[in-house]
């Protein structure tokens, strides 16, 4: 991407003007997402980007940021082009909160600071206050040092998006962008954020991409894109004048209709003292109630074998080659004796020159010398070949095998910060890698050099037993050096595995968020990290580098003494005519081979030690019994599965967050063809009873039954393909359209992909593509939209037919229109099999209205249940939170 020289002043104040734009995705250029927009955002004032998804919105605000450059047009600040800047200090004046708020795996405070490097303590707490997050961080039992977790976990929705703001402001911006800042929050969380949005966009040119239209109303500006062109422009009560205009249309479809009018409007104390109470009352609910064990781990069973033999008895498969190779290193090693005394012949040949005519037997001699070189060389290439084949089959097998037993672990393996995809995608590529040298072509040099070693001493002996008892004694040292720098090797191995998975952790979160590490112009600081680690590295090799140089040293000072001995030893048995002087020779070959092969085991020696430790990795995996087995075939399976559900005095804390309790002896029951609604604040275990129901984790206390039968005593798998599950943040892979929709499904038609995509109110789209059902949609869905992803996602459950249909925030990342159209689509999918349940979570209230059954929950336990009706009968808490949806 172009970068000119030119700088900007340290504060860029100005209009931002789209002029006569159009754009379309390097990866579909075929379909254009922007068509000649024009549009301006006046500085100091709040400017509103709404539409249906797809229609360009969030596209807006990648062109400012220069992820990408228009393909026609210009993007000026006060008429000079945005690309005249310098990049990163351009970035520097920006500040943007988007939709899913990208955290870094380390502390609140560093996460902060990622927007201004060089920000003061007391700067960042006051970035905080300003975005209403100091108070819940200072709760927090290390407050600003808090670690957040790999891509912020340990935080609520509504949390992350305050340090995300937080992040934002530290800096200063002077633009600040808001790409569905609130969307995904509950309407305590919104509030409270909202409030804070509010004060941050004062002095400030904002850009506001919304959904929920509550939220721009008093934008200076709105405009209103379909199809990538700007179909309205003006004011909010202008944009309502309009009869038959667009956002009016919008508008009126985002009110709930038919509720009373005295419903009060949330105050932001009421907000504020609602989420301190729930997660002050969480914590007191947990060390109030009974003790919870969550200490339950998979368990490792033990095996005594080494890991050498247990990584032979995993390559028996290969024995034919093993054998083969070491039958090649046996005869190799013979080759070199062969070799000594064929050199002590032609010696001798040479000696007797004046006796006799040596030319006969010298080119005999010189014959075998070429015969024995073909014969090593033939040798050679098939112990090569052998131990080749068997241990890159070892690596195939033990990766083979190590993803298979991550896949079988339960969910909580995964929230343990040791394993994070980083770091397991460290283990699978550069540690099994590491275990081939205990099966591969080094074997071959370990069992010539013991060979050679065996061979050469037995020779020795049968030349002469004195000589030989000599390097043996002697021989007994380098052996004990080569074990003590294995062993040595071992620890260092996992000690720098520690390092080297943190940094690939570091690597993958960068890559994996590169839009967040270039907005916020951290690639320096990610470098610097980075950086750190690989000198961490660094910093673990001298000490042993030192202690095995001295090692290595040892090796080669023994070889003087040894022939120091070894003459004067022969000289004493020459004098006392026990050795005949021509064997002399023949001695010291054997003794030269046994000792170069110790040599050769210790230079080996650190890469079996590093070969030890990866193995000793992989076998504590291999070993560990998961404590929920996602691919035991064991349990039952229904056959007249009705789809009842009951959660039966269910208490739940995450592993990872032991002293926060979650659910509360936790009561619900819902019937074979009923739509349940679960409604509460964030954090109050809505979506906990989702993960309980799927079996990511298991209940602390209490039972989770399926048709009366307790669900741990159900086959995983059959379990799983009865339930059908769309969340909130929807997960694609980089295949095709069609294949996302049928992931894990074989043979589908082609004509219920179709029926599943119409359903889902995506069809129509996909037909607009170039390649229609055959589009990639990159990596995690990237070349969508969050709507278009969430409706895939959608079509990928409708195709399954499931008898329990979970929605969790299903229609979040939607507009208004399309989430009526989904909305509607899902209803029908519950006409249609009147037998299935479902189970909602909604921060929406308008979207369940319908179901049979609303449950409040709060604290982790239903507080109230009934109809719609009902609840707004009982003016109690729904009643309060459909008062908040309202305001």
């Amino acid at each position: 991407m172009k970068d000119t020289s030119l700088t900007p002043d340290s504060t860029i104040i100005g209009d931002v003007a789209f002029e006569n734009v159009s754009f379309m995705y390097p990866s579909r250029d075929t379909t254009p997402v922007l068509r000649n927009i024009n549009l301006v955002a006046r500085a100091n004032e709040t400017t509103a980007l709404v539409g249906s998804s797809g229609c360009g919105k969030s596209t807006c605000i990648s062109l400012l940021l220069r992820y990408y450059e228009p393909l026609l047009g210009r993007v000026t600040i006060n008429g000079r082009p945005i690309t005249d800047f310098n990049i990163k200090q351009f970035r520097q004046n920006i500040g943007i909160v988007s939709q899913e708020p990208i955290l870094f795996g380390m502390n609140i405070y560093e996460n902060i600071r990622l927007g201004k490097l060089n920000a003061t303590r007391a700067e960042i707490e006051e970035a905080a206050r300003q975005a209403n997050a100091h108070n819940f961080i200072m709760k927090l039992p290390n407050k600003y040092e808090t670690l957040v977790g790999e891509r912020g976990v340990q935080l609520s929705g509504g949390e992350k998006q305050r340090v995300a703001l937080a992040r934002a402001l530290v800096k200063q911006p002077s633009i600040l962008l808001l790409d569905e800042a609130t969307s995904a929050l509950d309407n305590v969380s919104e509030k409270i954020v909202q409030e804070a949005l509010d004060r941050a966009c004062k002095n400030r040119t904002t850009i506001i991409v919304a959904h929920r239209l509550t939220t721009i109303q008093n934008a200076d500006k709105i405009y209103v894109l379909d199809k990538g062109n700007v179909i309205e422009e003006g004011t909010h009560e202008t944009l309502m004048a309009k009869e038959d205009g667009r956002y009016r249309t919008l508008v009126k479809s985002q009110q709930t209709e038919g509720e009373p009018d005295d419903t009060d409007q949330i105050s932001m104390a009421t907000a504020v003292a609602e989420e301190e109470k729930r997660r002050t009352e969480r914590v007191r609910a947990f060390s109030e109630g009974e003790a919870i064990d969550v200490t339950r781990k998979g368990s490792i069973s033990s095996n005594k074998r080494s890991p050498f033999v247990r990584l032979l008895l995993m390559n028996k498969t290969e024995w034919i080659n093993i054998v083969i190779g070491c039958i090649a290193c046996i005869i190799e090693a013979l080759g070199q004796p062969v070799f000594a005394a064929l050199l002590a012949k032609i010696v001798k040949a040479f000696k007797s020159c004046d006796n006799t005519n040596p030319h006969h037997q010298v080119f005999i001699l010189c014959v075998f010398f070429i015969l024995l070189g073909l014969v090593i060389l033939v040798i050679r290439f098939v112990q090569y070949t052998a131990f080749a084949i068997s241990g890159s089959k070892l690596t195939h097998r033990i990766r083979a095998k190590a993803f298979k037993c991550l896949l079988r672990q339960e969910v909580a393996y995964f929230d343990r910060p040791e394993n994070t995809s980083g770091a397991i995608s460290t283990r699978l590529s550069s540690e099994a890698a590491d275990v081939q040298e205990l099966a591969g072509t080094r074997l071959g040099v370990l069992c010539e050099s013991l060979a050679l070693a065996f061979f050469g001493l037995l020779f020795g002996v049968i030349f002469s037993i004195q000589l030989t008892l000599v390097v043996l004694a002697f021989l007994l040292f380098p052996g004990l050096i080569a074990i003590a720098k294995m062993q040595l090797s071992r620890w260092l191995k996992t000690q720098l595995n520690i390092v080297i998975e943190r940094s690939s952790t570091l690597s993958v979160e960068v890559l994996h968020n590169i839009r967040t590490v270039k907005q916020l112009s951290i690639e320096d600081e990610v470098f610097r990290r980075y950086s750190k680690d690989r000198d961490d590295i660094m910093g673990l090799f001298w000490q042993p580098a030192i202690l095995a140089a001295a090692m290595f040293g040892l090796f080669w000072a023994i070889d003087p003494l040894i022939i120091a001995c070894l003459y004067w030893r022969a000289l004493v048995l020459v004098e006392q005519h026990v050795l005949d002087p021509n064997k002399i020779i023949m001695v010291f070959a054997f003794a030269t081979f046994a000792l170069q092969s110790l040599k050769i085991v210790g230079m080996l020696a650190e890469r079996l030690g590093f070969s030890m430790s990866a193995a000793d990795t992989f076998f504590e995996l291999f070993d560990r019994t998961p404590e929920i087995d996602n691919i035991s075939t064991k349990g039952k399976e229904l056959p007249d599965f009705r789809g009842d559900i009951e959660f039966e005095q269910v208490k739940f804390v995450y592993p990872t967050r032991p002293t926060t309790l979650v659910l509360n002896k936790l009561r619900l029951s819902a019937k074979s063809g009923q739509r349940v609604a679960l409604v509460g604040t964030s954090g109050c275990g809505k979506s906990t009873t989702i993960q309980l129901l799927e079996r990511f984790y298991d209940s602390s206390q209490g039972r989770v039954l399926l048709d009366g039968v307790d669900i741990r005593e159900l086959n995983l798998q059959w379990l799983r393909s009865r339930i059908g599950l769309v969340s909130q943040e929807p997960i694609l892979f980089d295949l095709t359209i069609a294949e996302n929709i049928t992931y894990g499904l074989e043979n589908i038609p082609m004509s219920e992909i179709i029926d599943a995509a119409i359903k889902a109110n995506i069809h129509q789209f996909i037909n607009q593509l170039p390649q229609a059902y055959d589009t990639r949609v990159g990596m995690k869905g990237s070349f969508l939209s969050g709507g278009e992803k969430q409706r895939i996602a959608i079509a990928r459950v409708l195709l399954r037919r499931p008898k329990i249909l979970l929605l969790d925030e299903a229609t979040s990342a939607m507009d208004s229109y399309n989430e009526q159209i989904v909305q509607q689509a899902l209803e029908q999918a519950q006409t249609e099999d009147p037998t299935r349940t479902s189970l909602i979570i909604a921060h929406r209230l308008s979207t369940i209205r319908s179901c049979d059954l609303i449950c409040v929950l709060e604290r982790g336990r239903i507080v109230e249940s009934g109809t719609h009706t009902d609840l707004i009968q009982q003016r109690g808490i729904y009643y309060g939170l459909l008062s908040q949806n309202t305001a």
